[in-house]
């Protein structure tokens, strides 16, 4: 009788092979671009996961403006061009998912009327300075975790999602970072 380590060792060696079925299908289609067979399983579910990414940057590009046009006192003007920065970073990731939800042949949901319903983030109004960088720091707070969750639910299924997810999400961080420092001067 073998011990599990002989049997390891006297097993066939496994090997790393190509589907070659999915390669041929991949011949096929060519209307469909970057989309092969082995894209479209989990199509329709990543791009909801990245519309409702895209509806968040969309809210957050909006609620960093609000805070940037509207922020006053002393301090505020530093921080409100902060407000600009990021919010033009928020816009950028915004394209970015818009360019890939529509690679993956899906449709990018741009509409007014139900964007604060898919968003994961809040709007928010407030007036004085302090509550506008809470806010802010919230919804980044919020996106990081989103983005995690994201990562994770995609995990192999999609390597070029998943790669612009993990950029997407060291922005995310370094604005929560950023946003924690202003709140804790």
């Amino acid at each position: 009788m073998s011990t599990p380590v002989e049997k390891f060792r006297n097993a066939p060696p496994r090997r790393l092979e190509l589907d070659t079925k999915a390669m041929a299908a991949a011949r096929k289609q060519l209307d469909e671009g970057a989309v092969t067979p082995g894209a479209i399983e989990w199509r329709d579910d990543i791009v909801a996961l990245l519309n409702g990414a895209l509806a968040t940057e969309l809210v957050c590009v909006l609620r960093y403006k609000r805070h940037h046009f509207t922020a006053h006192g002393l301090a505020a003007s530093p921080i409100a061009e902060e407000f600009m920065v990021h919010a033009q970073a928020e816009a950028g990731h915004a394209d970015r998912l818009a360019r890939r939800i529509v690679q993956l042949g899906g449709e990018p949901d741009f509409s007014p009327d139900t964007l604060l319903a898919r968003s994961h983030a809040d709007y928010d109004a407030s007036t004085e300075l302090n509550a506008m960088i809470h806010a802010n720091l919230v919804a980044e707070r919020i996106a990081v975790e989103g983005y995690r969750q994201m990562i994770k639910l995609i995990g192999d299924k999609d390597p070029t999602t998943r790669r612009l997810l993990e950029d997407i999400l060291g922005d995310e961080e370094e604005h929560a970072d950023e946003l924690a420092d202003l709140l804790n001067d």
